[in-house]
């Protein structure tokens, strides 16, 4: 017998959830907690269920949770993915009770599939690599204040004196973290074959990529926004731009990039062929990019080191 599943889509703002269960045809509006998120589940079929909602950073974190304590399927969906759906289908209003709706319909019509269960370790580090990322960027912006010269209180240089020691913390917390789980040293150990790739590449794959060495090379340039779309209509034939993807992949493995063409002739020449056929050196340091990374792809899919 085949049980069809119940869409529940779920819009969630900072303080609260708004729910619209298709089956029953039901809308309901909970407080974005864990105890409130608990007690609704409690009610809820949650084997025959599947939930979905946009992705919004730390506010679905306590929802992703609690679904994955009770075994509850869900996706999370780009919310610019969530948004053209809801204009395809005619939807031009927009209230979180309508959202709600909305993905409930696009969980159903679209067939998402479930997102796999997260890896606590994974979490970790990802946390601890973000926070690292937002001191870097504060000890860039106080640097630039720095090299101004009007610090008379000496403030800028205590600031930056703590930001470098708070950086160095985290990093070793970040190695800690890699050390700690078998399988994340493994895979850094492999990344770090890798002509170019340092410990703060390795780390952000790590931490951000984890389909790393399960999808294929055009996946996995997609997922990292390296992927080159066509943009052809009838005799026209645009130019092939990359789009989307993960943001912060992307600026580390350029630079990922920019030093494997330096130490490795392997991605040196495949860079010349390049600038030999397009003047922006841009192009190429993205193509040696995205070479990197499905090399990368490959490397763990295989569990094999880097072949000079």
């Amino acid at each position: 017998m085949t049980i069809h599943p119940c869409f529940i889509g779920c819009d969630i703002a900072k303080s609260h959830l708004d729910l619209f269960e298709e089956t029953s045809g039901t809308s309901l509006r909970i407080a974005n907690t864990s105890e409130a998120i608990a007690s609704w589940l409690s009610s809820l079929d949650c084997q025959a269920s599947f939930v979905a909602f946009e992705a919004t950073g730390p506010y679905d974190r306590a929802l992703r949770q609690a679904l994955e304590q009770v075994g509850c399927r869900f996706t999370r969906i780009n919310p610019a993915r969530a948004r053209d759906f809801a204009r395809a289908t005619g939807r031009l209003a927009k209230t979180d009770a309508i959202d709600a709706h909305m993905l409930a319909a696009m969980a159903r019509m679209l067939a998402l599939t479930p997102d796999a269960a997260s890896d606590p370790a994974r979490n970790t580090l990802a946390q601890l690599h973000k926070r690292r990322d937002q001191l870097v960027e504060m000890r860039a912006a106080e640097r630039v204040r720095d090299s101004e010269g009007q610090d008379p209180t000496g403030s800028l240089a205590r600031h930056l004196a703590w930001l470098d020691a708070e950086i160095a913390t985290l990093e070793h917390l970040v190695s800690e973290a890699l050390q700690a789980d078998e399988t994340l040293t493994r895979t850094q150990a492999l990344l770090r074959s890798a002509p170019g790739i340092g410990p703060v590449t390795a780390a952000t794959l790590i931490a951000l990529m984890p389909e790393l060495g399960h999808v294929s090379p055009k996946a996995i340039a997609a997922l990292a926004g390296l992927a080159p779309f066509n943009d052809d209509s009838g005799r026209r034939r645009g130019q092939r731009m990359i789009k989307g993807g993960r943001r912060r992949v992307r600026k580390a493995l350029y630079m990922a990039a920019l030093a494997a063409i330096r130490t490795s002739a392997r991605f040196k020449t495949f860079y010349d062929a390049i600038r030999a056929r397009s003047p922006a050196a841009k192009v190429a340091i993205i193509a040696v990019a995205r070479k990197l990374l499905v090399t990368l792809n490959a490397m763990l899919k295989t569990d094999t080191a880097f072949q000079p």
